[in-house]
């Protein structure tokens, strides 16, 4: 079991805090720091999952590491649940979402077929839990629910940007992944499994605050809500998707993700801006 280091804590890319939260939850629970859920080093932490989730970028390695370098190993083999998920990951980030096969996770994992079914329930549970752990959905839902006042609907949008496009660009590219699958197979079982589930939570995060930004007149009132969200996540979340691809060729130099970012918000608000005249109908 972890205990507290006598040492100073070394520097390291995860706070301080979170490395306190998580021995704490080691010494409370008997467990190693690397057995302990995410949800209750949070609860130490006094911060939600979500939170704890986006300041670890996506992974627990960090943290791990941040343990260790704080004197302390952080124990223990990754769970099964973890290893499947990045091994999933790996396997999406270099062959698409076709090769995250069960049989193919489980090699790569050092697990059996049987502990998937058991610790997920199937391959759709998985990819779902895969889903949360990359993409920006989380980070989306805590940003609206979490950090500060969003009045200002020029800033919330860059600011909103700028998180989306901050999680599209970590490795490994699980979420530029599903958004490609998502492109080309809109119909295939696993991605309407996915859009069926987090599609609701999407709109519930987005669509409150556009409903809001639309009642304070900040916003058009007659466009759909749909074609609304639509409007604001599709051209940044494309932008990031072909990015990568992009050839360097003389005259074809992209900007950098700060000037798209801002390029973008103008852009959305500019096309839902409520005119004069719109205003003077109403």
């Amino acid at each position: 079991m972890a205990t507290q280091p006598t040492s100073s804590t070394a520097e390291s890319a995860v706070g301080d805090d979170l490395v306190q939260a998580a021995l704490r939850a080691s010494r409370a629970l008997g467990k190693d720091v690397a057995d302990v859920p995410v949800i209750a080093i949070a609860r130490e932490a006094g911060v939600s999952r979500s939170t704890l989730i986006r300041r670890l970028g996506g992974t627990r390695a960090a943290l791990d590491a941040s343990v260790r370098a704080a004197g302390v190993d952080p124990g223990g083999q990754a769970p099964v649940r973890t290893r499947a998920l990045d091994a999933a990951a790996a396997l999406i980030d270099a062959s698409g979402l076709a090769a995250a096969t069960l049989e193919a996770i489980a090699i790569q994992a050092q697990c059996s077929v049987n502990t998937l079914y058991t610790t997920f329930g199937g391959r759709d549970e998985l990819l779902r839990a895969l889903f949360e752990r990359h993409s920006p959905l989380l980070a989306i839902e805590d940003f609206f629910q979490n950090d500060g006042d969003h009045d200002d609907l020029p800033t919330t949008v860059r600011a909103l940007y700028r998180l989306i496009t901050d999680t599209l660009t970590r490795e490994p590219r699980v979420a530029a992944a599903l958004l490609a699958e998502a492109l080309a197979r809109p119909h295939s079982p696993a991605i309407q499994n996915l859009l069926g589930r987090n599609a609701p939570r999407l709109l519930a995060s987005l669509g409150a605050w556009l409903t809001t930004e639309i009642a304070a007149g900040q916003i058009r009132d007659d466009v759909a809500l749909p074609l609304l969200i639509q409007q604001l996540i599709a051209p940044i979340a494309v932008h990031m998707l072909i990015r990568p691809g992009v050839p360097a060729l003389p005259g074809l130099d992209l900007p950098d993700l700060d000037t798209v970012c801002d390029t973008f918000a103008d852009t959305f608000i500019r096309a839902v801006s409520p005119t004069p005249a719109r205003k003077k109908t109403r």
